[in-house]
């Protein structure tokens, strides 16, 4: 294998003995037969069986110069093949892929591999209207063309909620993302202020986006979750006649058949005993949030009409029964919230934690939920979190490599992704720490407490790009 790919770092070389110019093949007239088929192999005089062995121990992030070493090798790095084999050899990675906007409004993914800390930017998601999508909205054109990039999100829910001029005011597409069965899905969200049906998929062995099959509703601003290697889709906001409408619906997507089924609505049940007409026809029940955990879905709920915002618990679907209940009285109640109401959590290693920005600009605590006393606890005291003005994810959570990971910008308003490290036990515990300011930061610099240590895994300037948001996906 050394004398035809060396590999230092992220660096690919290949050796000549592999490029073989036809000049060159035509000085050995007196040259075997049984040269030409080795020379069609992936690496000569080895099965092709072995050499796939040999790329699926290679690291990820040399794949994109190892595709340019010839057709074979382009169509063995993308194949599903390659990527069984890592995971039966258990070399698949883990890589982050962050959604940013920028001024413009485009949203832009960029991967993160956290071993060799390089980042990629993905291709562009395809611009797109649908045709029917397009001519609903083709009335309501002009709103889209005032699109005011500082709107926060908060200020769209509010304005959906009760003020007239939401359409407006729309700082980006409204769009959901997941992550499932190994690619990135984009759904729904607005397009010329109509709500979208349309779901696109992002494959990173192909690095490339491909529209799969529409949802049955077009909505924007709806929670996705991941349950039994399948995407499901709750709530989020539809324009009709009289405007944008809360949904209480939900669709489930089968990514190994291609096809959305119809999931029974949120009942909303606590949002059914509003002790006036008045309040009943004022205040809207959406859905804050959704998380996998422990086999069934969690959906955080809220009232919401601006100004007045009230947290009436959530409810869980159980997908063996295809039933909802009501979520336990703490968790729903005591389920930290930030902008907008959203409700942001992640699970790791099988424990739910949330992230609870407190009433300090600059910290904030990540809560652990306790399901035999149904409560959230304080798990580290304080995660630092710099207020900058006009923001709209001043943080997002994510979880990978068995760790709890913050993603947010530091006082250089570079993105830094914090990884933190139990000091004792492999566990999480309450503390309080800060991240140390100054401009000349390096990556796996700890920032140490009693208990937990914050280590920054990568960081890079992404200008005045927002974080919008992040998935995990693992291949």
């Amino acid at each position: 294998m050394g004398a035809f790919l060396s590999l230092a770092g992220s660096k690919v070389k290949v050796s000549t003995c592999i490029e073989v110019s036809q000049n060159d093949t035509c000085k050995r007239p007196r040259m075997s037969l049984s040269y030409k088929d080795m020379n069609t192999r992936l690496i000569p005089s080895l099965p092709d069986e072995i050499s796939i062995q040999i790329l699926a121990r290679v690291p990820r992030v040399c794949y994109f110069n190892l595709r340019l070493v010839s057709k074979s090798w382009k169509s063995t790095i993308i194949s599903p093949e390659l990527y069984k084999v890592r995971k039966e050899l258990g070399t698949s990675e883990e890589w982050i892929y962050l959604l940013t906007k920028v001024d413009d409004d485009r949203l832009l993914w960029y991967a993160l591999d956290p071993m060799s800390r390089k980042w990629q930017k993905l291709p562009p998601m395809p611009i797109f209207v649908c045709e029917e999508e397009s001519r609903k909205g083709s009335s309501a054109l002009w709103m889209w063309n005032v699109v005011v990039p500082s709107i926060k999100i908060a200020d769209v829910v509010r304005g959906w909620l009760g003020r007239k001029d939401a359409l407006n005011s729309l700082p980006f597409c409204g769009c959901a993302v997941a992550a499932v069965d190994g690619c990135l899905y984009v759904v729904g969200g607005f397009s010329r202020a109509s709500t979208m049906k349309c779901v696109w998929r992002f494959d990173p062995m192909l690095n490339m986006w491909n529209e799969v099959t529409s949802m049955s509703t077009g909505r924007a601003y709806c929670k996705t979750g991941i349950l039994n290697n399948k995407l499901y889709v709750v709530g989020g906001v539809s324009r009709g006649r009289g405007g944008l409408t809360p949904l209480q619906s939900a669709e489930v997507f089968d990514p190994c058949t291609g096809t959305w089924s119809e999931v029974p609505s949120m009942p909303f049940s606590k949002a059914q005993v509003i002790p006036t007409p008045f309040l009943a026809d004022m205040l809207k029940p959406i859905a804050t949030g959704m998380t996998s955990y422990r086999g069934r879905l969690y959906v955080p709920q809220s009232l919401y009409s601006w100004p007045f915002f009230v947290d009436v618990g959530g409810e869980i679907y159980d997908p063996d029964n295809n039933l909802w209940t009501e979520m336990p009285n703490g968790m729903g109640e005591g389920w930290p919230a930030r902008q907008a109401g959203t409700k942001l959590s992640v699970v790791v290693d099988g424990e739910l934690y949330a992230f609870d920005p407190s009433s300090s600009s600059d910290s904030g605590k990540i809560m652990i939920y306790d399901q035999e006393e149904d409560a959230w606890k304080v798990v580290i005291g304080k995660v630092p979190i710099y207020d900058f003005a006009g923001s709209e994810s001043p943080y997002l959570l994510a979880g990978f490599h068995g760790k709890l990971h913050v993603i947010t910008k530091d006082v250089n308003r570079d993105v830094v992704v914090l990884q933190a490290d139990p000091c004792v036990s492999g566990s999480y515990s309450a503390s309080s720490f800060s991240l140390m300011p100054g401009p000349h930061k390096q990556p796996n610099k700890l920032v140490e407490s009693e208990m937990v240590a914050w280590k920054a895994i990568a960081t890079r300037d992404f200008g005045t790009a927002e974080l919008v948001s992040c998935q995990v996906i693992d291949i």
